[in-house]
């Protein structure tokens, strides 16, 4: 048995959730695919996957294999890489794990121009919301948090941003705008659902004073833990809304949305890059890392200077 060449199989039925799926894309039979995962079980004396009629899943066993196997993989890929003819071209396969917001705003845009500056790196983006996510499991993992984040991962700093406040002109023509927080009170409110009761207050601070905050206990007409329902709906006319200002800058620009509360926030946001706990990264990881960093950056410099011109 070749063992590695089982191991690329095993890792491909669990990416691709499925032995069939797996043959599909590594143009193999699957009986071929079923035979090398079974060869494999039978070299460690146990059962990798559970196998039912309709799906597969990993066995304790499985899970532990497989963070093991991954990283060891990806080590060997690139290993070859910078021994092969190719050395020069940066290739191969880079999984990245996002949730729906930023694969939109922030992968999304991004991919024609690195894929013209690096046309043979694959981008494998997988768009969950995990309160938990897999950080082993990809190459990078982009995480949006508040400025207090504190977490025991390892993560690259990739730019930070403001969450203002908008609402549509029509929604002002019929309510009026609020002249300070406190206004709030008093209007329709488009809120992310909070992580907890504790977080149902609606702080609120100057941009150029952090130390002059004020909290609210503003009961919303909604609450979404998705960013673009609360920004549909505030284009709408439903209510005031708290968004990035990178992904009101659009709409800022062509009138649809009005800030309100200059120079009052709803929070400073960073976005991180969280990698796994190994000591080797892979160049491919690194030029996307930068790529992302400079792209990124610039995105939110130029929607902060279009959103103090409006």
């Amino acid at each position: 048995m070749d063992r590695l060449h089982s191991m690329r199989v095993f890792l491909k039925v669990v990416d691709e959730g499925g032995f069939a799926a797996a043959a599909r894309a590594l143009d193999m039979s699957p009986a071929v695919v079923t035979r090398l995962v079974a060869d494999l079980e039978d070299h460690l004396g146990t059962r990798l996957l559970h196998r039912t009629t309709r799906r597969q899943s990993l066995t304790d066993a499985g899970e532990a294999y497989l963070d093991r196997v991954r990283p060891l993989l990806q080590d060997l890929e690139e290993a070859d890489a910078l021994v092969s003819s190719r050395t020069r071209e940066l290739a191969g396969v880079l999984r990245v794990l996002a949730s729906p917001v930023l694969a939109t705003h922030v992968l999304a845009p991004l991919v024609a121009g690195f894929h013209e500056r690096f046309p043979s790196v694959q981008l494998d983006i997988e768009v969950e919301n995990h309160r938990v996510p897999q950080i082993e499991q990809f190459d990078i993992t982009l995480l949006g948090t508040s400025s207090g984040f504190d977490a025991n991962v390892i993560a690259r700093k990739i730019n930070e941003t403001e969450g203002i406040l908008v609402a549509s002109p029509r929604y002002l023509a019929r309510r009026g705008a609020p002249q300070t927080p406190s206004d709030l009170l008093q209007h329709d409110c488009l809120r992310t659902k909070p992580e907890s009761l504790r977080q149902r207050h609606w702080t609120l601070f100057r941009a150029d004073n952090d130390r002059d905050r004020v909290e609210l206990d503003v009961q919303p007409v909604v609450w979404s833990n998705h960013n673009d329902t609360l920004i549909r709906a505030a284009l709408d006319g439903a209510g005031i809304a708290a968004t990035a200002v990178e992904l009101a800058a659009p709409h800022l620009a062509s009138g649809s949305l009005v800030r309100v509360l200059n120079p009052w926030i709803a929070g400073r946001f960073t976005l991180y890059a969280a990698l796994p706990s190994r000591k080797f990264l892979p160049q491919r990881t690194r030029v996307f890392l930068d790529y992302l960093t400079e792209q990124t950056r610039v995105g939110v410099a130029n929607a902060l200077a279009a959103c103090a011109a409006c």
